[in-house]
């Protein structure tokens, strides 16, 4: 691939200049002495939701004309998916849901705005949030839609609108380009990867922030809506089990997921979003079901890919393979979700995929005590089978703060190991994780850290390196390569089959300041695939 002019490449050291003289460090130097970038105590406040007054997430069609519209991936290149909202929503105490069947699901598309010659069809669903209790109120959602698109051309910009013919109920004409095929020189430009949005303020600078970077994809790492901050009368809180402890149930105001859907259709009906599960979706209601909003109002490649559930797929994106996975299902190695994993990776093609990138909700590298540890037990299960077969970069949210770590596998510092990267500072109003585990006094204690949902407790105490025999470092762990507490957004530029750009952007700074940027180099003649364990780095003095 050819790099940008504004790059320099010095083959022989490999340093990257940008237009500006600057020089961008690569994972080829470190690993890096860790840093703390000081909190802004000024940027803590109130993270305040939009309110329904909002003109930006009202509903502003009629009838059964389509909103909340929505591009996702397929497996590979030549599909997408088409999802959209129609009729209305209801919610009270004497709700009727409306039946899919009265309304047709289609989607009209071409290369060329007019005529669309190209028709498909799909499926469509209502799911409802039920409460059994006196007193809560319930929902029934719209009709959702999700039709699958096929026999797409690679790298190519298509036209489509979406709705019922037989009802003269279109959306208007929009557009999104197909990813490229795959192969060790084909990548989108830009990927966007954020977490933990919510629908605050904060969230629309976010938002604002990233399309101004124009990316060809979106990466969200799970907690979308927040909608389980809010009792079904509407009334919401920054903390519900502190606003709210005698509520006999967790309860949601499903409306939100509609005025999200709403918001960010400006950008979702042109660039594909791809959406793995947060805890903040779990949304338990009657007869212990969970995820309906979740499982219902996204569509997933799952069967693409082999996968039985909507919680853990795959799919590529030019040379990349992505692989999402479910925090919150079962994951242990003789469970489903293990099995296709193994399977998923064995099938990986690394000269057509070069790249593979893993994504889930709760971070396994996080020196922040906001869920410090929580997950040991899916690490425990899990890391040693996505390290053999060179997993080169984990994205997670969950903690709302950024943080990057250095080449890690099992809290040692090793070359071969992913780099983590923490996005989960989308600008939620649950507000900012501030303290760390290393402070003084701020190590949790071991019992507390697990998440009740989850289940087990695999967190002891470290048996070697610098923090052996404690719970917590007394320090910033070595393997943390940077932390800062800032909303805000990344951007993931694949430039070539071993080098990529990772740039993190702060909300309170201009569209094109960066925050965090780094290359990251994949060394697949001293990292083979379905590897064991490599000589490892020492820790950066």
């Amino acid at each position: 691939m050819i790099f940008p002019l504004r790059l320099f490449c010095a083959v022989a050291g490999f340093i990257f200049v940008d237009g500006g003289g600057v020089n961008i460090p690569s994972t080829l130097d470190g690993p890096f002495k860790p840093v703390t970038v000081p909190f802004d105590e000024s940027l803590r406040g109130n993270a305040v939701d939009l309110p329904d007054s909002d003109p930006r997430v009202k509903r502003r069609v009629k009838g059964f004309e389509p909103e909340q519209i929505s591009i996702s991936l397929s497996a590979h290149y030549d599909s997408v998916w088409i999802s959209w909202i129609t009729g209305e929503s209801q919610i009270g105490y004497n709700i009727k849901p409306l039946d899919p069947k009265t309304v047709a699901s289609v989607v009209r598309y071409g290369k060329i705005r007019q005529p669309l010659t190209h028709e498909a069809t799909g499926n469509s669903l209502v799911y409802n949030q039920l409460y059994p209790f006196e007193g809560l109120q319930n929902y029934t959602s719209g009709i959702i839609h999700h039709v699958r698109l096929t026999g797409l051309n690679p790298n190519t910009l298509y036209y489509y609108r979406c709705g019922d013919p037989s009802r003269q109920a279109w959306s208007k004409v929009d557009s999104f380009k197909t990813m490229p095929v795959s192969g060790p020189r084909n990548y989108p430009d830009r990927i966007a990867v954020v977490g933990d949005l919510g629908l605050t303020y904060n969230t629309t600078t976010t938002i604002s922030h990233l399309i101004s970077n124009k990316p060809d994809l979106v990466l969200l790492v799970g907690d979308v809506t927040y909608a389980n901050l809010y009792l079904t009368n509407g009334t919401g809180s920054d903390c519900y089990s502190c606003s709210f402890p005698q509520s006999p149930i967790h309860e949601t105001y499903q409306p939100r997921w509609d005025y999200w859907g709403r918001f960010m259709q400006n950008i979702v009906s042109k660039v594909p979003i791809m959406v793995v599960e947060g805890n903040h979706e779990i949304e338990e209601q009657a007869r212990g079901e969970t995820f309906a909003a979740y499982s219902s109002r996204f569509a997933f490649p799952s069967e693409e890919s082999g996968s039985s559930s909507k919680f853990y797929y795959s799919f590529d994106a030019g040379g990349i393979h992505f692989i999402m996975l479910g925090a919150y299902i079962a994951y242990n190695k003789s469970g489903d979700q293990y099995k296709w994993l193994e399977r998923d990776l064995a099938n990986v093609d690394r000269s057509k995929t070069p790249w593979l990138v893993a994504t889930w909700h709760p971070p396994w590298y996080s020196s922040y005590k906001a869920h410090y540890r929580e997950v040991e037990c899916m690490r425990v299960a899990m890391e040693e089978l996505l390290y053999s077969y060179g997993v080169d970069i984990v994205f997670n949210g969950h903690v709302h703060a950024y943080e990057r770590s250095n080449r890690v596998y099992n809290y040692t510092l090793d070359p071969c190991g992913p780099v983590y990267i923490t996005v989960g500072d989308g600008g939620n109003r649950e507000k900012m994780a501030i303290n760390y585990a290393d402070a003084p006094g701020q190590c949790p204690e071991p019992s507390t850290t697990p998440d009740k949902y989850m289940g087990g407790f695999c967190a002891t105490n470290f048996t070697s390196g610098p923090a052996a025999g404690k719970f917590c470092w007394d320090q910033q762990p070595e393997y943390s390569a940077l932390r800062e507490s800032s909303f805000g957004h990344g951007i993931l530029e694949v430039k070539n089959e071993t080098w990529a750009l990772w740039t993190w952007y702060r909300n309170q700074d201009s569209y094109s300041k960066v925050g965090d940027q780094i290359y990251i180099v994949r060394q697949p003649t001293k990292c083979p695939v379905h590897r064991q364990r490599t000589a490892c780095w020492f820790a950066a003095s």
